[in-house]
């Protein structure tokens, strides 16, 4: 019988998270099934909480938070099941969901990863992410499939290839990555599942959508408050997925576009939103770019 690993991270949102493990407790088969829970460094410690909830949990500590990628790598090191489910612990699953998408990978090799239909906790009724449209990697631009359509059925029904998964849920086998790697954990927050999907790519295996099961996700529909951390963490991942991910000429031009409109545009919109505060840090997304090589990047692409 084969068993799922499902890793969550946990960064100062202890009931958030004892709500995901009352998910996994209530539509998971606990027999195939072990569930790992990385704390990304919280300001305090609830792993009492947790494993009261959970007793079977396997919790892992950090002294420090080593962002998405850092955080969700620790749980795969310690992971044992043949499938790695990577979960938000902002998400909660339905009855289903492990079966369905283990079953999409043992029927196609060819999968790499695979992520679920991802609908909002607050409006159950609109969808977040049926899909990915492909990556202009001249601007590094994309689009969210179905996002913010009402959900009337019409992707229930889809397993197809998509340009890449959600990294609110997402599923691969953990013998894949014996050749595709563990996430790049310079990126900290924003880009590193899309990294990650690349690096599938360049392994030979497929990103992959099904519709046929859901995952509730609580993240707010509006786009959000901007921040320090949005801001620099976007502006500089941004350039670092078209450096790691592309070939000499198109980082060239998307340089160009980016420095020269993409973020002077950025720029003015703060300024007329009158977050000046802001500004500095698209420079400082810039420049950390600008300070470090390709080599230091361990290019995933190789010129």
């Amino acid at each position: 019988m084969k068993r799922t690993s499902i890793i969550s991270v946990n960064f100062n949102q202890p009931q958030v998270t004892i709500d995901f493990l009352r998910s996994i407790k209530l539509h998971a088969n606990q027999s195939e099934i072990e569930v790992i829970l990385v704390d990304n460094g919280s300001r305090e410690d609830h792993q009492a909480s947790f494993l009261s909830e959970y007793p079977e949990l396997i919790y892992i500590s950090s002294e420090q938070n080593l962002g998405f990628a850092g955080g969700n790598n620790l749980g795969i090191k310690r992971a044992s099941g043949d499938y790695l489910l990577l979960l938000n612990n902002d998400t909660e699953i339905t009855a289903g969901l492990i079966e369905t998408l283990s079953g999409e990978l043992e029927n196609n090799p060819q999968i790499g990863m695979i992520s679920p239909l991802l609908l909002y906790f607050d409006a159950p009724e609109v969808i977040q992410y049926a899909g990915f449209s492909e990556m202009n990697y001249l601007t590094c631009r994309n689009s969210v499939i179905g996002g913010m359509e009402l959900n009337t059925g019409q992707y229930n029904q889809q397993s197809r290839e998509t340009a890449f998964c959600h990294g609110a849920a997402m599923m691969c086998r953990s013998a894949d990555l014996e050749s595709v790697g563990l996430m790049e954990e310079q990126f900290f927050l924003y880009y590193e599942e899309l990294d990650w999907c690349e690096k599938f790519k360049r392994a030979g295996k497929k990103i992959w959508f099904t519709g046929k099961t859901t995952v509730y996700h609580k993240e707010s529909m509006s786009v959000g408050k901007e921040s320090i951390i949005k801001t620099y963490f976007m502006t500089r991942n941004r350039m670092l997925f078209i450096r790691r991910n592309t070939g000499l000429i198109n980082t060239l031009l998307f340089c160009i576009y980016y420095i020269c409109l993409a973020c002077p545009k950025q720029i003015l919109i703060y300024l007329k939103k009158g977050r000046k505060d802001l500004v500095k840090w698209v420079f400082r997304g810039i420049e950390w770019n600008l300070s470090h090589s390709k080599d230091s990047i361990e290019l995933g692409f190789k010129i």
